[in-house]
Parts: C-alpha cells; sequence; structure tokens
C-alpha cells in the first residue's frame, strides 16, 4: 500500500452511486479527475482513500453525507410569496435562483414546489443528506 505525499497530483476515474444505486456523476473516459493531495481539492475521505492507493487500483468507499454535502437542513428551505417576483416571470420546479439576502449574501436555491400564493425554495445541495459511494481507479501520480 503506498501512502501519497501532499503535493502529489493524482489522475482518478471514478463512478459515484447514491444508495439506491442511481449514479450521480463520473468521469467520462478522456477526463479524468485530477486533483492535488493535500489542497482540498475534494471531499477529505476521497482523499485518504485516493492517498492509499498505488496506480491501477480500483477501490470502493462510502464517503457519510457529514463528510460529503452534509446533513439536509430544514433552515435551508424558504417560503416566498409568490409576488416577490416580477410579474410574468415564468417559474418552473427544478429550475435554480440566485437570491440575494439581507447583508448582502446570495445563495443559489431551487425551486421545489409552486403554488398559488407561495414557491418553495431549498438551498440545501441535491446531495446533502445522502452517503455517496464512489468507485476509484487511480491512474496515475505524478509526485510533487
Amino acid at each position: 500500500m503506498s501512502i501519497l505525499k501532499a503535493g502529489s497530483r493524482v489522475t482518478v476515474h471514478y463512478i459515484g452511486t447514491l444508495d439506491n444505486g442511481k449514479i450521480f456523476d463520473s468521469t467520462p473516459d478522456d477526463e479524468p479527475l485530477v486533483f492535488t493531495i493535500g489542497a482540498n481539492e475534494v471531499f477529505p475521505a476521497l482523499e485518504a482513500a485516493v492517498a492509499g492507493m498505488a496506480p491501477g487500483e480500483v477501490r470502493n468507499i462510502v464517503v457519510a453525507a457529514a463528510e460529503a454535502y452534509g446533513p439536509r437542513r430544514k433552515e435551508n428551505v424558504i417560503r416566498v410569496d409568490r409576488n416577490a417576483f416580477p410579474a410574468g416571470r415564468e417559474l418552473r420546479l427544478g429550475q435554480k435562483l440566485a437570491m440575494e439576502f439581507n447583508g448582502g449574501a446570495s445563495r443559489v436555491m431551487m425551486i421545489t414546489e409552486i403554488g398559488a400564493d407561495e414557491v418553495t425554495l431549498d438551498g440545501n445541495h441535491p446531495l446533502a443528506g445522502q452517503d455517496l459511494t464512489f468507485a476509484l481507479r487511480l491512474v496515475s501520480v505524478e509526485e510533487g
């Protein structure tokens, strides 16, 4: 088992699945994921798994929701008066909107419900609350 050093550039192919087997992401054959060990470019659990691999090795790992996108939080779901949107603006389920809040902070919210009087917006990451399984193949390592 190798332990890659901080600064090593790694090239990885992966398939990410949810508990129900649905693929949420994968690397195309011609576009592997390239990241630097120790640079916080990927989930720490994913980085740790890759750091213990040798080129050509294949491994499956599970990244718990808490170590990935965190839990789904009720406070990230808000209801907004339908009149808060410009008249005639088309709203559709799944649409993402950049919302600006008091203090100048902005956040991307997804429309999850459209009613006659209210629109429900969800600011949780779509994969929040989900454990993520990665089938990894370490293609190469370039020492840093």
